[in-house]
C-alpha cells in the first residue's frame, strides 16, 4: 500500500523518547511514608498532607471496579507516583533545559502559544516546567498558574473549590489521585471576563513504570466565559504507565466554559482520569473530547446542572485499535428546572480494538420542564472489532423531553463503491468515511487542534484499511 509523504514522516510523531533523567524519582509503591514524602517535598501546607493521608485511607478501602475493563495488570508497587524532573518552573521558553524545551517544541506547544493561545502550561512528569499568561489577561485579574503555586498563592480559593466537585470518595482513583497528586493547573476568571483566545495545559509523561497526577481546578465565575484545552501524550514502553489525573470546574451564574481535550497516550498507559462539572444558573458547560491513546481507558466526563436554565453538551470521539480497549462515555445530573443536554458520541474500532460508550443520563424529580438528547454511534472497520453501548436513563418525572438513539455498524460497501466510481481509491475511500464519521468533533476544535485531530485518524487508519 502507498504511503504518502506526511504519514511517512509522522508515524511516530508521539513516540519519542528522552532519556529518563529526573532530578528525583520517589521509590516504586504507595504508603504512608512515600505520600508524606512527595508532600514534605512539595513544601506544603498540613491541611494538604492531612487531605492526602485522609485519601490513601479511602483508596486502601475501596475495592477496583468490576464492570470494566480488567485492571488486574495495574500494580501499584511497580509504579513510581512520584518523578521530579531536572527543571523548576519558568517563564521563559529558553529558560527551560534543552532536552525538555525540545520536547514540547516537537509537540508544537511554542508555535501554538505563540499564535493562538492567551496562555499556556507545560508539565513533564510530575511538575509543571513552563507556565505563562498573556499580561492583558493579568490586569483584568485572570489567574492561570500551576496547581502547586496556587496552593501557595491563593489558598484560600484553593481550599474554598479544592475537592469540592471531585471528593475523594468518589472512587478507587480518585481517592488515589487525591493522595499523590502533584502538577496540574489553576484557572480563576473573574466575573464578566470573556477570554477569546484559549489556554491551554499540556501534559507529558516521559519516565517509565511512572504515573501522572495532575490536578485541574477551574473556576469561571458569573457571566464570564473560558475556553481551556488539554493535550497529553507519552512515549511506548514495554511497562505500564498510569495517568489518574483529576479535573473540577466550576461554572457560575451566567457563565460559560468550553473543556477540549486531544489525548494520545501510548499504548502501555491506562488511563483512569476523572473530569467533573458543575454548572450553576443560566451557565453552560461544553465538553469536546477525543480518545486516540491508552491500552485502557475510563473516562466518563460528568455535569452536574445544578442551577435552573442550566445547559451542557458533550461531543467525543473515541478510536480503538489492536490491544485497546478504551470505555468511555458521559454523565449527566438534571437538578435545576428547564435544564439540557445534548449528548454526541462517536466510537471508531479497528484490528480487534474494543470501543465502549457508558453513560448516565439522571434527571430528579425537581427537575422539570428538562431536554436531554443522547446520540452514540460505533463504526467497525473490520470483523475483528467490537463496539459497545451500555447507557443508564434514570428519568424520575415525566414533565421532560428525552431521546436516546444507538448505531453500531461497519463501513457502507455502497459508500465506497460510490466513493470509488468517483476516482477514489478502496483505500481513500474509506478513509474520507472515517473522517467524516469524525467530523462533528474535529469541527468543534479551534482548526489547528481539528487539524492534529485528522492527523491523529490518518496515523490510525495508515496500514489499517487497505
Amino acid at each position: 500500500m502507498a504511503k504518502t509523504q506526511l504519514e511517512e514522516v509522522n508515524q511516530n510523531f508521539y513516540d519519542f523518547k528522552n532519556a529518563d533523567n529526573y532530578d528525583f524519582k520517589m521509590e516504586k509503591g504507595l504508603s504512608e511514608e512515600i505520600v508524606r514524602e512527595i508532600s514534605k517535598k512539595k513544601k506544603e501546607p498540613k491541611w494538604v498532607l492531612d487531605l492526602r493521608l485522609k485519601a490513601l485511607d479511602v483508596y486502601n478501602k475501596l475495592s477496583l471496579p468490576t464492570w470494566g475493563p480488567d485492571l488486574s495488570e495495574l500494580k501499584m508497587d511497580e509504579i513510581s507516583t512520584y518523578v521530579r524532573p531536572k527543571s523548576s518552573l519558568q517563564t521563559k521558553w529558553e529558560d527551560v533545559p534543552s532536552e525538555i524545551k525540545d520536547t514540547f517544541d516537537k509537540l508544537g506547544i511554542p508555535k501554538a502559544e505563540h499564535e493562538y493561545l492567551a496562555g499556556v502550561g507545560a508539565q513533564y512528569d510530575s511538575e509543571v516546567v513552563y507556565h505563562s499568561i498573556k499580561e492583558s489577561l493579568l490586569k483584568q485579574g485572570v489567574i492561570y498558574t500551576d496547581f502547586d503555586s496556587a496552593i501557595k498563592e491563593y489558598p484560600q480559593l484553593v481550599k474554598e473549590y479544592f475537592s469540592k466537585c471531585v471528593p475523594i470518595f468518589d472512587h478507587k482513583f480518585v481517592a488515589l489521585h487525591y493522595a499523590v497528586f502533584s502538577g496540574g493547573s489553576f484557572v480563576y476568571v473573574p466575573k464578566g471576563v470573556k477570554l477569546e483566545m484559549p489556554l491551554q495545559s499540556y501534559f507529558r509523561l516521559n519516565s517509565p513504570e511512572s504515573g501522572q497526577f495532575e490536578h485541574t481546578l477551574i473556576i469561571v465565575d458569573e457571566d464570564a466565559s473560558l475556553h481551556f484545552i488539554e493535550g497529553c501524550s507519552a512515549p511506548k514502553y514495554n511497562k505500564v504507565n498510569l495517568h489518574a489525573g483529576c479535573v473540577e470546574l466550576f461554572v457560575k451564574k451566567g457563565a460559560s466554559l468550553r473543556y477540549s481535550t486531544i489525548e494520545n497516550w501510548s499504548r502501555n498507559m491506562l488511563n483512569l482520569n476523572t473530569k467533573k462539572a458543575i454548572v450553576e444558573k443560566d451557565a453552560k458547560m461544553e465538553w469536546i473530547s477525543g480518545s486516540f491513546g491508552s491500552k485502557i481507558s475510563m473516562l466518563y466526563p460528568m455535569s452536574v446542572l445544578k442551577g435552573d436554565d442550566s445547559k451542557t453538551e458533550y461531543t467525543g470521539i473515541s478510536f480503538a485499535g489492536a490491544g485497546q480497549n478504551l470505555d468511555t462515555g458521559f454523565k449527566v445530573v438534571h437538578i435545576g428546572k428547564n435544564t439540557s443536554s445534548v449528548i454526541s458520541s462517536r466510537s471508531i474500532s479497528k484490528n480487534g480494538g474494543i470501543a465502549t460508550y457508558r453513560s448516565l443520563v439522571s434527571i430528579l424529580p425537581n427537575a422539570t420542564n428538562s431536554k436531554c438528547s443522547v446520540t452514540c454511534d460505533g463504526l467497525m472497520l473490520d470483523d475483528l472489532s467490537r463496539s459497545d453501548t451500555i447507557p443508564v436513563n434514570n428519568v424520575e418525572n415525566s414533565q421532560v423531553a428525552f431521546s436516546h438513539e444507538a448505531k453500531v455498524g461497519k463501513i457502507s460497501e455502497k459508500a465506497i463503491f460510490y466513493l470509488m466510481s468517483r476516482g477514489l481509491s478502496e483505500e481513500d475511500a474509506k478513509a474520507m468515511i472515517v473522517r467524516g464519521f469524525a467530523n462533528p468533533v474535529s469541527k468543534e476544535l479551534p482548526i489547528e487542534y481539528a487539524v492534529e485531530m485528522n492527523r491523529l485518524i490518518n496515523l490510525e487508519l495508515e496500514g489499517s484499511i487497505g
